[in-house]
């Protein structure tokens, strides 16, 4: 089995700036495009940042020039670099992966489709 583990979040004033981490784990044969999203309190999932592995990246235009996503395919990690942060950041982000190809006892190799991490909550204060 796989797991993606967000890290990173907390409680930061407005105008400052956090790194979210998103760690794989399990025996990971390929991860394709990694995503970001958020959920705000009353509102739906949105996607804040892809990357693909080619590392071409997208941002939602209420992120762009504010959010970096990254990702080192060695360490099976991404990241989501957020500066300038606002109030309306406020969410709790999730790790998304298109897909997780992985080795699997029974079947040799497994594919995971749009697999989820359990979140991680990013407070701003105003």
């Amino acid at each position: 089995q796989v797991q993606l583990v967000e890290s990173g979040g907390g409680l930061v004033q407005a105008g400052g700036s956090l790194k979210l981490s998103c760690a794989a784990s399990g025996s990971i044969l390929n991860i394709n495009t990694m995503n970001w999203y958020r959920q705000a309190p009353g509102k739906q999932r949105e996607l804040v940042a892809s990357i693909t592995s080619d590392d071409s990246t997208n941002y939602a235009d209420s992120v762009k020039g504010r959010f970096t996503i990254s990702r080192d395919d060695a360490k099976k990690t991404a990241y989501l670099q957020m500066n300038s942060l606002k109030p309306e950041d406020t969410a709790v982000y999730y790790c998304n992966a298109d897909w997780i190809l992985f080795r699997d006892q029974a079947m040799g190799a497994k594919k995971a489709v749009d697999y989820y991490g359990q979140g991680t909550q990013v407070t701003v204060s105003s």
